[in-house]
């Protein structure tokens, strides 16, 4: 083999050995959908899922915010009887967190306020939670409970 072969040869190697070092070859992994939140799957950081057994019910405890015609979290998973409880904080606005399936609501809340509401997840199916401040909903300020 020639010396400029050799050389060649050898630049191919470093540059493909390169890539895989500090270009991020196949060896990458997809990231998390931040957006959606389960008792199987947690998602790292504030909006991690909690499950707390308090008085024997499992709780599942989510903290979500609500900014102009979004909810920090698209999609909640539990399982039927658990006892779903949502820390809400309005970021920014006027809003509330709603769920009609469950009678389960929080006041409309100023930037800055907080509140807490509490269910049971009794019954299974895809349940639609929104924003009932003027045309928020509308507007696709919407997540999904799933009860499994």
């Amino acid at each position: 083999m020639s010396k400029t072969a050799l050389t060649i040869l050898i630049i191919i190697v470093l540059i493909v050995v390169g890539y895989f070092i500090w270009g991020g070859g196949p060896a990458k992994t997809e990231e998390p959908n931040l957006e959606t939140v389960s008792q199987e799957m947690p998602v790292e950081g504030s909006n991690t899922p909690e499950m707390i057994v308090e008085a024997g019910k499992n709780i599942q405890e989510f903290d979500i915010s609500g900014a102009p015609f979004k909810f920090s979290i698209k999609e909640i998973r539990v399982k039927q009887g658990d006892t779903v409880r949502i820390n809400f904080t309005n970021n920014e606005g006027l809003h509330d967190w709603v769920i009609d399936e469950f009678a389960a609501k929080t006041k409309q809340l100023k930037a800055g306020e907080s509140e807490t509401v509490e269910f049971v997840a009794d019954k299974k199916g895809e349940f639609e939670y929104y924003c009932s401040v003027g045309t928020h909903r509308a507007q696709g300020m919407v997540g999904n409970l799933i009860v499994e």
